[in-house]
């Protein structure tokens, strides 16, 4: 399989800052990737520092002073990704409750729910489905301090906040599980996306409760416990605006199929 990706965005500074981008595609072993990042502040080319992440994330850091900030990042993907490692420990930080994926409240209401089913690849498609059905995906309808909790409450969100209720409700059933940001092509309208990553038979298998784009086809950004761990802007200090942001995200040939009671490992 051949991805083409990329990302243009364009950030005004009106304070000096230190700023955290996470848009590069993930290092994994099993695929090729051929890549161009290009960072300019008023013009002027300037060059970030990269930070190796958990599981292959890569961020891109730099202090900024006051101006406009202009980042491209193009890449190809060939080949698929290796199925990601598992550790012992992951599967006991991804049970925990976090900032956006409160699990905590939700164990008798998971346990009502989804108590039924004792294996996990039927929970997977039982909570997908689930998540898909209550909620409405409506642009503009969250903040981006709401968690989980509030998503349900609302009824409605964007791909961070079914991602977030899904990871709350497996972590609730013993069920480890983890957001991940991904480049999506076949996603409408296109921009970065969020899906989540559930240990499920051996293996990281990938939930997606909006179904807007095919599973199979996603490239990994960044992978943590929820939006905190994965945005693909972090602000620290100062005060910015973002006035552009553009992302493609194509595949050669034709997307392929998906259905939720597959399992499927983003490669």
């Amino acid at each position: 399989m051949r991805r083409e990706v990329g990302v243009e965005l364009q950030v005004e500074i009106t304070e000096p800052t230190h700023l955290e981008l996470q848009i590069a595609v993930a290092q994994q072993p099993g695929v090729e990737v051929t890549e161009q990042l290009s960072v300019a502040l008023n013009g002027q080319q300037v060059e970030p520092v990269e930070i190796a992440g958990p599981h292959g994330t890569r961020i891109h850091t730099l202090p900024a002073g006051g101006g406009t900030l202009s980042v491209q990042y193009t890449a190809t993907i060939l080949g698929r990704a290796e199925p990601p490692p598992v550790t012992a420990y992951d599967l006991l930080a991804y049970l925990r409750p976090s900032r956006y994926a409160e699990a905590d409240k939700f164990y008798g209401f998971a346990a009502t729910e989804f108590g039924i089913f004792a294996d996990s690849a039927t929970l997977l498609e039982r909570v997908s489905s689930w998540v898909g059905t209550r909620l409405n995906y409506v642009p503009g309808s969250s903040d981006p301090i709401d968690g989980a909790v509030d998503t349900l409450l609302s009824g409605a969100g964007v791909c961070r906040d079914f991602a977030h209720l899904v990871v709350a409700l497996l972590r609730a059933v013993t069920v480890p599980a983890r957001m991940v940001s991904v480049y999506a092509p076949g996603l409408y309208p296109m921009d970065f996306h969020a899906v989540v990553e559930a240990f499920v038979e051996g293996q990281w298998r990938v939930v997606d409760g909006t179904l807007l784009a095919p599973r199979s086809s996603l490239v990994r950004i960044a992978t943590g416990r929820d939006a905190a761990d994965t945005a693909f802007l972090s602000n620290h200090s100062g005060t910015i605006a973002l006035d552009k942001l553009a992302v493609t995200a194509v595949v050669d040939g034709e997307l392929p199929g998906d259905s939720v009671d597959e399992l499927v490992s983003i490669g």
